[in-house]
């Protein structure tokens, strides 16, 4: 099992830590470091900062929004920073929520499967150079009734096919992502939940082909489960719980109406529907203390990795036996946290992988 680092979002004034700690996972063996949007930073400028500070580990998107680009100009921009990165690109997607695509975007939140379905295949139609001719139920290029041209891609990435990445959390849209996709990012992953995602993402597989557990081969590296994971190191884990409940609060709370909070569904789905409806009622009425507050523990702990250095270890053969292929830890705390104390997150997680027999260092480290 390979190490990844989530940055999370950038929220300025932190790009020196950032790129320290990127530079600290590329030493250490890291295999990727990602970076996510939302309606502030957007991802693609702080990964272009980070690759031109290193050398080998990949950069990756987590994700880069659907409804912000279109197909087209995702291509190019994979293709741009695959290029500058020296072919250290992993493409990751997602569709956002309805809250974010229409409020901030202007895009309608319908048809999510299919506009994925038609969206990954445009970019990849791009990236392999072809003119873009289309004709969707979502998407046509060029437009039918104007003077548009079939036009191609005018640079060439230094990989023929760039890895594409789908954050998925229902059934419907993990089924899409093992028949479409090179890899997973779930989040709120636990290995004692996780049976039945893995049985959409294996249905999904088996539409293209493919298996869990396959190895890499002529055609392409196997399927690649890349959670990302909460982390926090220290000898107690329930107090080190307690630095993971603002994020949790936040995504089961406000991501997304009290109707349509995919966090929420997804908790309730794991067996904790009457604790993230609490946590979500709190949170849309303000009450983020108490929002906070009754995030319960189990579900932290399922979700994270939290305590000292052997627990860490049990926790992470528990991720290597679900299927997981890349583990990609977030340090986390009460707002961002310090650089000393995220470096020494990263630390202890390489020598938890290592005391479990399951570090396996980036091959080009």
């Amino acid at each position: 099992m390979r190490l990844g680092l989530n940055l999370g979002y950038w929220v300025g004034g932190n790009d020196a830590s950032n790129v320290a700690l990127a530079q600290l996972a590329e030493e250490l063996g890291y295999s990727a470091v990602w970076v996510s949007e939302a309606f502030g930073s957007d991802a693609v400028t702080v990964l272009s900062w980070i690759a031109s500070r290193t050398t080998r580990i990949d950069v990756g998107t987590a994700v880069l929004q659907i409804p912000a680009r279109s197909a087209a100009m995702t291509a190019m921009t994979a293709a741009t920073l695959d290029t500058l990165s020296g072919g250290r690109l992993r493409l990751g997607l997602g569709v956002s929520g309805p809250q974010v695509s229409e409020g901030w975007h202007g895009v309608r939140f319908t048809a999510p499967l299919g506009r994925t379905r038609e969206y990954v295949d445009l970019v990849r139609r791009a990236l392999r150079r072809e003119p873009l001719e289309y004709e969707g139920k979502h998407f046509a290029l060029p437009l039918p009734d104007g003077p548009g041209k079939a036009l191609a891609l005018t640079i060439r990435s230094p990989r023929e096919r760039i890895p594409v990445y789908l954050a998925a959390l229902g059934p419907k849209n993990l089924e899409l992502t093992g028949e479409i996709a090179d890899g997973w990012l779930p989040v709120f992953f636990s290995p004692a939940h996780a049976e039945k995602q893995l049985q959409s993402l294996r249905a999904g597989l088996a539409k293209s082909g493919r298996t869990l557990g396959a190895s890499d081969g002529p055609d392409g590296p196997g399927f690649d489960i890349a959670p990302c994971i909460p982390l926090v190191t220290g000898p107690d884990w329930r107090a080190c719980a307690r630095r993971v409940r603002g994020y949790a609060a936040l995504y089961l709370g406000g991501m997304g109406g009290r109707e349509d909070n995919h966090y929420t569904q997804l908790a309730e789905r794991m067996g904790f529907g009457p604790q993230a409806r609490v946590v979500q009622e709190k949170f849309l009425n303000g009450d983020y203390p108490g929002a906070m507050a009754a995030v319960p523990p189990e579900f932290l702990d399922a979700t994270s990795l939290l305590g000292p250095r052997e627990r860490i270890a049990e926790r992470m053969t528990q991720y290597a036996e679900t299927g997981v292929t890349t583990l990609n830890v977030m340090p986390v705390g009460p707002g961002l946290p310090g650089p000393d104390r995220a470096a020494g997150a990263l630390r202890t997680a390489v020598a938890a992988a290592e005391v479990a027999g399951l570090f396996a260092p980036a091959p080009n480290h």
